[in-house]
């Protein structure tokens, strides 16, 4: 048995322990001043559960993040068990990878706590930080392996990109200042990049920032509403980096089923319920016990353990 195999585990549960600790610590004479944008102690938050005095101004909607907290312990307790059984891989054991993805999805769950515990505006910029410190793995992992980067490489320039945005996150606010919604993007860049994953060829690299306008319209952003508001969306011309690149074809190939379709599922279910998660949805019942951004939050965590799964299904492509 390797005596070291559960450490990032055993760190990862004191800190998400310490983390409720420092929590209760600091918040029990109050939080101060809210966030322009959240609204008085008993009102209807932006999410719809009514605000509440306390440590928790939204309960539901602050402690459902739990949920991202449990999956990535959950996947750092599979990570020692790679160790003991010496799997070995880009998603196994204690490759930094891994370690990584694993951290981030831990860190989704304070982060969004944070905003709908608080309602401050370091709290809000937790919440947005937290989710583009996660968004940012997957297309990395993936021109990664096309442009034939090596770990180091990667994990500097998540950094750099991490440090980046939460300075200019912090200093400028949301977009940056130039209306670039940098998570929004980086979905586009998961997808665009999967597909030059899976297909890649020279003129996809050149096609594939086509891909980014589909996943625009799943979400609700059609190229007319684009076209209308150039000043808006002008990020969407950033939809080809992943061709750009993506230089080869990558050296592995993955498998799509179960575990790529059941995150994607999950997360548009989220995504969908999210929606009626608003104070001025038909369906918002502030004082319900179940509330849709809390359904949203524990849907999406199921979401990182799916593709968790996924990606370690990474195998070396057969000789052409």
């Amino acid at each position: 048995m390797h005596s070291n195999a559960y450490r990032p585990f055993k760190l990862g549960l004191a800190v998400s322990v310490l983390f409720f600790v420092g929590y209760v610590l600091f918040g029990w004479q109050g939080w101060g001043t809210p966030a322009a944008v959240e609204q008085a102690v008993g009102d209807v938050s932006r999410w719809c559960e009514r605000v509440q005095p306390g440590l928790f101004h939204e309960p539901v909607n602050a402690l459902s993040n739990i949920g991202f907290m449990v999956a990535g312990l959950w996947m750092l307790w599979r990570l020692g068990q790679d160790v003991e059984a010496g799997r070995t891989g880009m998603m196994f054991g204690h490759s930094p990878i891994a370690l990584l993805y694993s951290g981030a999805a831990i860190w989704l769950g304070p982060g969004s706590l944070l905003m709908h515990g608080t309602h401050t505006a370091w709290g809000g910029w937790m919440d947005n930080l937290s989710m583009v410190m996660y968004i940012l793995i997957p297309w990395l992992i993936n021109v990664s392996a096309m442009g034939r980067w090596p770990p180091r490489q990667v994990l500097g320039i998540y950094s750099a990109l991490v440090l980046v945005y939460g300075i200019g996150r912090a200093v400028n606010g949301w977009g940056l200042g130039i209306n670039l919604d940098f998570f929004g993007l980086s979905i586009g860049f998961w997808v665009i990049s999967e597909v030059l994953y899976r297909f890649w060829s020279q003129w996809l690299r050149v096609l594939s920032g086509f891909v980014g306008f589909i996943v625009a319209g799943v979400f609700g952003i059609t190229p007319f509403e684009m076209m209308a508001e150039p000043e808006r969306f002008w990020w969407v011309l950033l939809f080809w980096l992943p061709g750009l690149l993506a230089t080869g074809p990558a050296p592995t190939r993955r498998t799509y089923l179960p575990w790529f379709a059941l995150g994607v599922a999950s997360y548009l279910s989220a995504f969908a319920i999210w929606q009626t998660g608003k104070v001025d949805h038909p369906l918002c019942d502030p004082d319900a016990l179940l509330q849709a951004h809390g359904l949203w939050h524990l849907l999406s965590a199921a979401a990182t353990a799916c593709f968790f799964l996924f990606l370690r299904t990474e195998r070396r492509a057969p000789a052409p």
